[in-house]
């Protein structure tokens, strides 16, 4: 399984290094682009829909590897390799077509039941002051949340070059560490795939970058991260952390700007309007680079990342409580920065 695991992984890399000039070209050709405008802060026509690169060596992968192992596992593989397929298609849609608000939603909805028949379920929320809390019935509409906030988390926060590929990688290197620990192959694989493919996309996506992943890449990834988090807690040999708790501390950064994001649109009696003022937004006008933002924003989540992990080690309340005061700080000074650009 370990050789396995690394073979995937790097041919996850090299075939995404290799499809991305193709992507390019193809993309352009195709209109996948995406144009400058009001609540865009690039200013060329730039390729969109660059999470084809590595979406594709992984559904294949998955599938493969899925086929090969006859089993639960086996299985878990093949439907999220198809729910991937799918994923990719809708975000393909989306990136050419501009999909309305609506739509989108129900295309999220629909993959996230989806998962769930597939077995892709939060069934335990960890607590950190006792036994794990069974959600029982509460598991059908837990998991269409879940599944739904880490793909807006990814989406929204793919606003700066490299921001959302960098975030990945940290969270996915994260996973694996956890994966490793729990013994849970599914983790271990996907996990190392998704940080390897979105290693490679960076080299063509940090700032200045040549292509964007769109939503088709967003969407990918969130559909992958929200999998690894929910695959079952009969294969983590009793870590159920895993299920919420430590996607929570890794994905901090991206799901605080979602609930920024609703919170504002709510003010201003426009939920489903798109607009310019998310975090990085925020920090790009104060005057930080794009650069700058991404490298800020990959240390803090690398830092939530090592309390994460920390989790899986060592006494839960202590790590709780530091988790639950790192969060506290990050939405005051979130809230900080946004009074400061809007008094400008």
């Amino acid at each position: 399984m370990n050789l396995l695991v690394v073979l995937a992984a790097l041919m996850t890399l090299t075939t995404t290094l290799a499809l991305l000039p193709l992507n390019m070209r193809l993309s352009t050709r195709w209109k996948l682009v995406a144009d400058p405008d009001p609540r865009r802060i690039h200013t060329v026509q730039t390729p969109e829909a660059g999470g084809l690169s590595f979406a594709l060596p992984m559904i294949i992968l998955q599938l493969l590897v899925g086929l090969f192992y006859r089993d639960v596992y086996g299985n878990q593989l093949t439907g999220l390799a198809l729910a991937g397929l799918f994923a990719v298609v809708f975000g393909i849609l989306d990136d050419r077509y501009e999909l309305k608000p609506l739509p989108k939603l129900l295309g999220y909805l629909g993959l996230a039941l989806v998962m769930y028949l597939l077995g892709f379920r939060v069934l335990n929320l960890t607590n950190p002051f006792g036994t794990e809390i069974s959600l029982s019935w509460l598991s059908f509409p837990v998991t269409i949340f879940w599944f739904l906030a880490i793909i807006n988390a990814i989406n929204l926060i793919d606003g700066v070059d490299g921001l959302a590929a960098g975030i990945t990688v940290i969270t996915s290197a994260v996973l694996l560490v956890v994966g490793i620990k729990g013994s849970n192959p599914l983790v271990i694989l996907v996990s190392a795939m998704l940080m390897m493919g979105n290693l490679g996309f960076l080299r063509y996506n940090f700032h200045p970058a040549r292509i964007f992943m769109g939503d088709t890449g967003a969407t990918f990834i969130g559909l992958n991260l929200a999998a690894i988090t929910t695959a079952g807690d009969a294969q983590f040999k009793g870590i159920t952390s895993m299920t919420l708790i430590i996607p929570l501390a890794v994905m901090a950064i991206p799901l605080l700007d979602v609930a920024f994001a609703i919170v504002r649109r709510i003010s201003k009696g426009k939920v489903f309007t798109a607009d310019k003022a998310h975090i990085h937004h925020t920090m790009l006008g104060m005057g930080l680079s794009q650069r700058a933002i991404s490298i800020i924003v990959y240390v803090v989540t690398l830092l939530f990342g090592l309390i994460a992990i920390g989790f899986s080690f060592t006494d839960k309340k202590i790590l709780f409580l530091v988790l639950m005061g790192a969060l506290c700080l990050m939405v005051i000074l979130a809230y900080i920065l946004m009074r400061l650009e809007l008094k400008k």
